[in-house]
């Protein structure tokens, strides 16, 4: 297997393992009676980090029959694992701050949570463009 896919396996496995610790908070917040904001956005952290987590054990598994150069490859795993990582720092201070990082004019923990959201979402889109990019090349 390929460093590139152990690094996308590895990375999942903690971002899964992340977003496990994550339901804690969340079914905390359910029998506590917490506001539908913090709900969903403890919903968010913990059902998003899976799915980014499953994703990366996807890309994994796909990555060794891509016919493409070993820097298109990394810049695939560096782009998920940022996004990976970026939301997995924002999605838990989303629902700890109460707010939902949609505007640059937070402060405090509400910046970071608006930062990581940016990060995230972007190195997402460079991932998926490159990994169409790869796929495209590889037929």
């Amino acid at each position: 297997m390929e460093t590139s896919s152990r690094h996308l396996i590895f990375h999942g496995a903690v971002v899964l393992l992340a977003a496990l610790l994550y339901g804690a908070p969340y079914a905390k917040a359910i029998k506590s009676g917490a506001t539908a904001q913090v709900v969903n956005s403890w919903r968010v952290a913990h059902q998003s980090l899976c799915l980014g987590a499953v994703l990366m054990f996807s890309v994994a598994a796909i990555l060794p029959f891509l016919s493409v150069s070993a820097a298109l490859k990394w810049l695939i795993v560096v782009a998920l694992v940022t996004s990976s990582y970026a939301f997995a720092i924002a999605t838990p201070l989303a629902a700890i701050t109460q707010d939902r990082g949609l505007a640059s004019g937070g402060r405090g923990l509400a910046r970071l949570v608006y930062w990581g959201n940016i990060t995230g979402a972007w190195t997402s889109l460079a991932a998926a463009g490159a990994l169409v990019v790869a796929a495209g090349m590889s037929m």
